[in-house]
């Protein structure tokens, strides 16, 4: 797997002498392929070379910077494309990052500084999703579609990179996360990528068994163990032996049988109930909760012992509403599959239904988001999906639509209200919020707000 190939960048700039000092500082790091370009034309004839980065100067001799940007967005919607300016203009700069730059750079003594970090986190990104796209095609060959978490976002990339490291051993993985962010997801693909994959893959939630019965559930039981066992039945550890075991929903665990799974962990051996024998089993184990284990050790409901041995390597799944425009990437995604499965014809989402899909904060998560557009899908006359198809629980976020949601998340609903009100007028909502601008800037540049 090819993970470290050039990260080609390209420098459209008409100043020469201020495009070579770019070219310069940016072809310090020996992996950058810097290609410099005078005129809009020069750079555009040059596009099928798919840079995976473009600095633009807004004022070119044959071009506006404006222009430029929509139609390199329009040709290579995925690449990162920074506007530098030799003038500071409030109204330019939101107007760009309205079209889709990833910002916007005044010249001054920092700018090459600047520069440099900004490049140095898209790069990352870059080989985060080089390396996460060449494994979710591996494993969508092996194994079929929708064994593998989709998303674009820096966050769903740092998850793949974790969920990559821990299918190379078999240490143990706590993931945590919302209800509906993928946790099930998330273990299988896990499983997917290692070497058990051909092995059993077991399943079990916690809080879907009745207390009596997740003894004999977990560890199996001997014929006669109990009224009813008229037979003996091999626990999901056996099952899973040589595989993986998924234990969704741990903290629902009640604590004497902690107790017990903790014992059975050490011993990799497992007894039966009823049996006097004990069965060597070797699994890998990924627990999942939405719940905070450590809140639960510190209130007395999970063993302390038994967090430190399931917490091994910890993988938390963020929530759909930090994902930016992922949102729209799977609504896409789950429209295709659910036209394909039922064979309608191919239909899209209008760019009123994409909108008030971002506007949503959907505290269901993915599993909101596909259901909802299932069922638009199915509602929509012909083959556009309005936004009047879509059934969603809120409209725009405002503050106390999910009491589940953080101070950062009420923070940023807040935000997205006045942005949403105010026409994304920038300044406005500063004033108006008594917070800087720079403050907003840097939130839709990180895809937390949005301006429609």
């Amino acid at each position: 797997m090819t993970l470290y190939s050039p990260f080609k960048i390209f420098v459209v700039e008409d100043n020469e002498w201020y495009g070579e000092l770019l070219v310069h500082r940016l072809s310090q790091n020996p992996n950058h392929s810097v290609h410099r370009f005078s005129t809009a034309q020069a750079c555009l004839e040059q596009l099928g070379e798919m840079p995976d980065f473009i600095t633009l100067d807004y004022s070119l001799p044959d071009a506006k910077g404006e222009q430029l940007l929509r139609q390199i967005s329009d040709r290579l919607p995925g690449t990162e494309i920074l506007v530098i300016s030799g003038q500071e203009d409030v109204g330019t700069a939101v107007r760009m990052l309205q079209q889709g730059a990833y910002d916007y750079l005044v010249k001054d003594g920092n700018t090459l500084d600047r520069l440099w970090n900004i490049v140095g986190k898209v790069e990352q990104q870059v080989l985060l999703r080089r390396e996460n796209t060449q494994l979710r095609q591996q494993i969508g060959a092996r194994y079929g579609p929708g064994q593998a978490i989709l998303g674009e976002h820096l966050l769903v990339q740092q998850v793949l990179t974790l969920i990559a490291k821990a299918a190379r051993t078999s240490i143990t993985v706590s993931v945590s996360g919302e209800t509906g962010t993928g946790k099930n997801l998330a273990a299988k693909t896990i499983h997917f990528q290692s070497d058990r994959a051909a092995r059993p893959f077991v399943a079990v939630n916690m809080a879907a068994i009745p207390h009596e019965l997740i003894d004999s559930e977990l560890f199996g039981h001997e014929k006669g163990a109990f009224a009813g066992a008229v037979a003996r039945r091999v626990g999901r550890l056996e099952e899973a032996n040589g595989g993986t075991l998924f234990l969704d929903e741990i903290a629902d665990l009640d604590l004497s049988l902690q107790a017990k799974l903790l014992r059975v962990l050490q011993e990799r051996k497992v007894p039966r109930v009823g049996g006097s024998q004990h069965v060597a089993f070797d699994v890998r184990l990924i627990v999942a909760t939405h719940r905070d284990l450590l809140v639960e050790v510190q209130a007395g409901r999970f063993r302390e012992d038994l967090y430190y041995r399931l917490l091994g390597l910890p993988i938390a799944l963020p929530p759909l509403r930090q994902r930016g425009t992922d949102i729209l990437l799977l609504a896409d995604v789950f429209v295709r599959e659910f036209c394909n499965f039922n064979n309608l014809p191919p239909r899209q989402l209008t760019e009123s239904a994409r909108k008030q899909l971002m506007a949503h904060t959907f505290p269901g998560n993915v599993r909101e988001l596909k259901a909802v557009v299932e069922l638009a899908t199915v509602l929509a006359d012909g083959e556009q999906i309005q936004a009047a198809d879509l059934s969603l629980r809120s409209g725009k976020a405002s503050i106390g639509v999910c009491s589940q949601l953080s101070l950062r998340d009420q923070t940023t609903a807040i935000v997205q209200g006045c942005l949403d009100e105010m026409g994304g007028d920038v300044l406005a909502v500063a004033a108006r919020l008594q917070i800087g601008k720079s403050t907003i800037y840097r939130m839709i540049q990180q895809q937390e707000l949005h301006i429609s």
